[in-house]
């Protein structure tokens, strides 16, 4: 693992649960007979700029996998609703650990087991391309009606600049047909300066947060602007056990695979 050149401790983090109630059991699902957190852990420790990935859980079934395979795991607190809030406790737990302070978190969810690392790399850059920006989520096109229709696709209507002006698991904007460069989803790869994840943490859940159950949202409530990066890559998060065989399906053709299968 490559610390980065700016010298910005960033840290990964993947919020995980057995307790899904759409997908019971999803982080333990295997994928090509490995369970889909290992999968996303083992990439996301690919990354150039992060310096180290743990997976935050409240299951020893899953802390317990982690470190089977060499990986960090860090036990949270059962209550947490929102993955941003595990996120949380992990962060302070770790630098209560190491005795460093981080500078940036990227919350990786554990749903997302296509993501390339060069994903993350791009989503700190980002975060380092100004300080004005406290916090950024990847974008990628929709390729389909049936995924832009899906409601546990979280769509995002960007402004010029590609800030955030709305996230909905319904179907937005309002098109005919999906055109290029316009109809987006929410990719969860989302880096946070520590000290505006920590605000974000302490501002209570907001009215259109709790309607969409999305977290972004409490963000855009309160003012904040949320920057979109729109990467090249093409991902399929898992909701349910159906999605869940498309992406096997997909993966077999995966060249990220065997550069770190074998090792397990």
């Amino acid at each position: 693992m490559n610390n980065n050149s700016t010298s910005k401790l960033a840290i990964g983090i993947i919020p995980a649960r057995m307790g899904s109630s759409r997908f019971p059991g999803k982080p333990l699902a295997p994928i090509l007979d490995l369970p889909m957190v290992g999968h996303v852990y083992l990439r996301s420790k690919m990354s150039s700029l992060l310096k180290e990935v743990y997976v935050a859980t409240c299951d020893s079934e899953i802390a317990d996998y982690i470190e089977s395979i060499g990986g960090k795991s860090i036990l949270t607190k059962k209550t947490h609703e929102r993955a941003s809030d595990r996120t949380a406790e992990a962060i302070l737990k770790i630098e209560q650990n190491t005795g460093e302070k981080v500078d940036i978190v990227v919350m990786i969810q554990g749903d997302e087991p296509m993501l390339n690392p060069e994903m993350i790399d791009e989503s700190i850059q980002a975060i380092l391309s100004s300080t004005d920006i406290n916090v950024a989520n990847l974008m990628s096109t929709m390729n389909s009606i049936s995924e832009f229709e899906d409601k546990n696709e979280i769509k995002v209507v960007v402004d010029l600049n590609n800030y955030a002006l709305y996230f909905s698991r319904k179907a937005i904007p309002t098109c005919n047909q999906l055109e290029k460069n316009s109809v987006y989803k929410q990719v969860c790869i989302i880096p946070f300066r520590r000290d505006f994840l920590m605000k974000y943490n302490s501002i209570e859940p907001t009215p259109l947060e709790k309607l969409e159950s999305i977290d972004m949202l409490r963000c855009l409530e309160h003012g904040y602007k949320v920057k979109m990066v729109l990467t090249k890559f093409e991902t399929y998060s898992v909701d349910t056990p159906e999605d869940l065989k498309k992406v096997e399906q997909l993966m077999k053709k995966d060249n990220l695979l065997i550069k770190y299968i074998s090792n397990i």
